[in-house]
């Protein structure tokens, strides 16, 4: 490996997406030891992601790392390098920028997307935003960085090699090896190779298929699929994908236009990852798309709809289809859907829904599952063996998983010859080099809500809330007081998200009948002393009745 000749340290500290899927957000520190985690050294940002509220979330749509830690010294940090456009690696920028302040370097494909987001929050003209080419080599501080061209599931995907002195690492990004990935080049073999001559201290990287044995396929092989299934086809045929596969989109055309079907983009992603291509030159033989206004009218056998929503989402332009609520396209008995994407962990309820709700009107399902009309793009087993056999790193750190991926990677690199496999966490502070690779220190790390547009953390009182009201509903009780805080006439209470008052189910009696016993028999309140009082005994009056324990708001009311 490299020789050390001071005494700075290189460290790695990932804040997002290390033990998950997305919200990726990776630090690179460089200075003396112990104090890159207080206030020395200079810090370089790779990526900066979002992921997406659950169930458990009410309110809440897209979540982002909290950076708090760099947020304090963001007059170190020199720079946010992107490695693709995923929203996992990029949806966070134009959330978070302000609190960063710091130039962003990303390849056009993945500046253009950026752009949309900035022109969006209003932020386009404050961000300086260096378009770089995808084998850029870039100067940043005491960080010598050169990109390096990989295949991926979205055009322009790239790995990092880091290098200061005294150290060289490699951060993969997300990755695959495509041999035919339709659009975009080819791995870049010889330089990884190459790197691995000079000596990789440590390699971060994409654990998301290490699970999966084998190789995850190529795009091309989608292509030919899918233009079979789309020639065999004799009514309407609607194909949902990710939007941001622009090599996918491109195969999707080809089969359009060889089975003599005018094209139709649905959904407003797919239109802007559509605008995003042509712009950065990608989609030049994409032939005349069809308004969504004009497609409804066309033979069910002349058209092919390319659209939003794989994932189950119900307002999305497939979801929309298949409950009615599209405005301009429709589905009816005969017509075949197409998934050429994979069902995300988390997200398989709602795609099963849809795919009921479709089936329920009969249109034909065709899924992944036994066929080619999809290959994901992380690198299986033998894919993760290649990319070790030509970097040959002193270490390894997976990042991009699940605890179970992070494991099994670091068991599979260990197997492949690696010296140092090293399991790390979000908020891990990693040396990478001078070795021995080890976490010297940690630092708090956690996730950010976005609550409309305000953002607030994820102890949020708010949400915390929400969630109380949905599983068990919210009683207001509005106690009349005179101005010597007496009773003063009839309480009021209103009921939400609770079973209706009838014949057997009294619970504003319920209610009545606590909120009387609350209350000292000489009708005098104490407000703060009374609101506590009523809360709990309206609690503790429905969880005996009913078996939950509603939120209760306590008003009091002057007459």
């Amino acid at each position: 490996m490299m020789s050390h000749k001071n005494d700075n340290e290189l460290v790695f500290l990932p804040l997002g997406g290390t033990g998950e899927i997305g919200m990726n957000c990776n630090l690179y520190g460089y200075g003396p030891g112990a104090a890159l985690s207080k206030t020395g050294g200079q810090w370089i940002m790779v990526d900066l992601g979002v992921t997406f509220g659950r169930h458990s979330d009410p309110g809440i749509d897209v979540i982002t790392p909290d950076i708090a830690f760099i947020e304090k010294r963001r007059k170190n940090l020199l720079g946010l390098l992107l490695t693709h456009g995923h929203e996992d690696h990029i949806g966070a920028v134009a959330h978070l920028w302000p609190r960063l302040k710091c130039p962003v370097y990303a390849t056009p494909f993945t500046a253009a997307l950026v752009r949309g987001k900035l022109a969006e929050a209003g932020l386009l003209e404050e961000v300086p935003l260096h378009i770089i080419e995808p084998d850029a080599h870039l100067e940043i501080g005491p960080f010598s960085i050169d990109y390096i061209c990989l295949t991926h599931s979205i055009a322009e995907p790239s790995a990092l090699a880091i290098e200061v002195e005294g150290g060289r690492i490699l951060h993969t990004g997300d990755w695959k090896i495509d041999p035919d990935p339709v659009i975009g080049k080819l791995t870049e073999v010889e330089r990884l190779k190459a790197l691995g001559d000079a000596g990789i201290d440590a390699i971060i990287c994409d654990s998301t298929n290490v699970l999966t044995p084998g190789r995850s396929g190529s795009e091309a092989d989608v292509g030919r699929m899918l233009e079979e299934v789309v020639a065999e086809s004799t009514g309407r045929v609607v194909i949902t994908t990710f939007a941001s596969n622009v090599a996918r989109l491109t195969s999707i055309a080809a089969a359009a236009m060889k089975s003599g079907r005018h094209l139709c983009l649905a959904g407003r992603g797919m239109h802007k990852i559509y605008q995003a291509a042509r712009e950065t030159g990608y989609l030049t033989q994409f032939p005349e798309l069809v308004d969504e206004s004009d497609a409804g009218y066309l033979p069910p056998e002349k058209v092919l709809i390319c659209c939003t929503g794989s994932q189950g989402e119900s307002n999305a332009a497939l979801g929309r289809m298949a409950n009615g609520r599209h405005p301009h396209l429709t589905l009816e008995a005969g017509d075949r859907v197409i998934f050429s994407s994979k069902m995300i962990p988390g997200n398989e309820t709602e795609i099963l829904a849809l795919q009921n709700q479709l089936a329920q009107i009969d249109v034909e399902i065709i899924s992944p599952n036994g066929s080619d009309i999809h290959v994901s793009g992380h690198p299986c087993r033998d894919e993760l063996a290649d990319m070790y056999k030509w970097a040959r790193p002193r270490a390894a750190i997976p990042v991009h998983g699940e605890h179970r991926h992070l494991i099994a990677h670091a068991a599979l690199a260990a197997e492949l010859g690696v010296e140092e496999p090293c399991r790390v966490h979000n908020g891990d502070i990693v040396r990478l080099a001078p070795g021995p690779t080890e976490i010297i220190d940690m630092v708090p790390s956690g996730r950010l809500y976005l609550d409309g547009s305000i953002m607030t953390d994820q102890q949020s009182p708010a949400v915390k809330e929400r969630r109380k009201i949905a599983y068990n509903g919210i009683v207001f009780v509005a106690v009349p007081v005179d101005a010597a805080n007496r009773l003063a006439g009839q309480v009021e209470v209103e009921l939400a998200g609770t079973p209706l008052d009838d014949g057997m189910v009294k619970l504003t009696d319920w209610v009545l009948d606590a909120v009387e016993r609350a209350i000292p028999s000489n009708g005098k309140l104490t407000p703060e002393r009374a609101e506590q009082n009523i809360s709990t005994a309206v609690r503790g009056e429905l969880s005996r009745r009913w078996g939950k324990k509603p939120m209760v708001v306590v008003s009091f009311v002057s007459v």
